[in-house]
């Protein structure tokens, strides 16, 4: 890898620290707020990310880093302790919590998106020739803006990917715990009791393998068809670098 494909990777990295921290501390105040403290004893409602570290090493740590070297990609997982006798009395309050982390990741790319906006009104950010997910908008000049603008294309393009995986209903993704929102008490109980056997988790991840890149590619589209409403692009072009750019 040359010098600036791991100065990439490694941004990449940093903004997945950051996304999956807030996606994590989300899930535990979510849970502190429905009655259950386990996180918060944990000191995971933070935003620091070394208690969220300190609970899953190897998904934040090792998996990631392995990816950077071997994908040029981060790729990880973390965790939130929660009472599963609590989830059992609650379940439409443990479908909550796990709804909170996807909602934090929806909340960072707005936060990217209204930046990249004002940079684009302003004038401090320009279309670009091509999109990729780590180039959704260039710079006017160079030095801090052409920084600015990787890091908001990147904190857009990860927190868009988390928040399209994470309300898959499959387990394990936290959309398998949304659905429990939709059920009633008992059912929501029956529901969980099945998705929960490691069976279901390893036939879930299977089929968001498969399905995961095309609904992504489809949405990914749609998205940035209302950032740059009205200006055309090679959109198969797009397509075709969607993971690589």
């Amino acid at each position: 890898m040359d010098k600036s494909t791991i100065a990439y990777a490694f941004a990449w990295y940093f903004i997945f620290i950051i996304s999956v921290t807030v996606h994590e501390a989300a899930h535990a105040w979510a849970a502190n707020r429905g009655g259950d403290p386990t996180a918060y004893a944990g000191g995971q409602v933070s935003l620091n990310p070394w208690p969220h570290i300190k609970r899953a090493p190897w998904g934040m740590v090792v998996l990631p880093i392995l990816g950077i070297f071997l994908f040029h990609w981060p790729f990880g997982y973390a965790v939130t302790p929660y009472d599963p006798l609590w989830a059992y009395k609650n379940p439409r309050k443990a479908g909550l919590m796990s709804l909170a982390g996807p909602l934090a990741n929806l909340a960072l790319c707005l936060l990217a998106y209204i930046v990249i906006e004002i940079g684009l009104k302003t004038g401090f950010f320009l279309k670009p020739e091509s999109l990729g997910l780590q180039r959704l908008v260039d710079p006017s000049s160079s030095g801090i803006l052409n920084g600015l603008a990787i890091f908001m294309s990147m904190l857009f393009s990860l927190n868009l990917i988390l928040l399209v995986l994470n309300i898959l209903p499959l387990p394990p993704f936290d959309g398998s715990g949304i659905v429990s929102i939709f059920l009633s008490e008992d059912s929501a109980r029956k529901y969980t009791a099945v998705v929960r056997n490691p069976v279901f988790a390893i036939v879930g991840f299977l089929l968001a393998w498969q399905a995961f890149t095309p609904l992504f590619r489809i949405i990914f589209i749609k998205v940035l068809s209302l950032i740059y409403w009205g200006h055309s692009f090679y959109w198969s072009a797009v397509l075709h670098h969607l993971f690589f750019a």
